[in-house]
């Protein structure tokens, strides 16, 4: 059962992933990018004043599982461990970290400029 929840927390963290960073592309999912965000931000700020910056709490539950599956991760941050397990580099925890804020501070920025866009130009009743 544990497997099964590895490999499905490493399926959907890296979909969320994906669609936090391109969700604001396609306006049918705007409002669902700007949520998904949202949610991801409370995670690293609000959760994060309690467990620390950046805490996700996906990548808590996600470790849980391979701790009872005795694997004792050495990955510093989720990022670290998708780079390692899709291209074999093992990035530094700093570099990660950075561009993943920065990824962050572009994605929100795009979802907010075009949700904004969105609701400025829906037909008035």
């Amino acid at each position: 059962m544990l497997a099964v929840a590895n490999v499905l927390f490493f399926v959907f963290h890296t979909a969320l992933i994906v669609f936090n960073v391109f969700g604001w592309m396609h306006s049918k999912t705007r409002r669902w990018n700007l949520l998904t965000l949202g949610l991801t931000l409370v995670s690293w700020l609000g959760m994060g004043l309690v467990y620390g910056a950046g805490y996700c709490i996906c990548t808590d539950w996600h470790w849980q599982v391979r701790e009872g599956m005795g694997i004792h991760e050495t990955a510093d941050s989720y990022i670290v461990l998708m780079v390692r397990k899709l291209s074999g580099w093992d990035p530094p925890i700093e570099l990660a970290n950075t561009v993943a804020l920065w990824v962050m501070v572009f994605a929100v920025t795009m979802s907010l400029a075009t949700n904004i866009w969105d609701w400025r130009k829906r037909p008035r009743a």
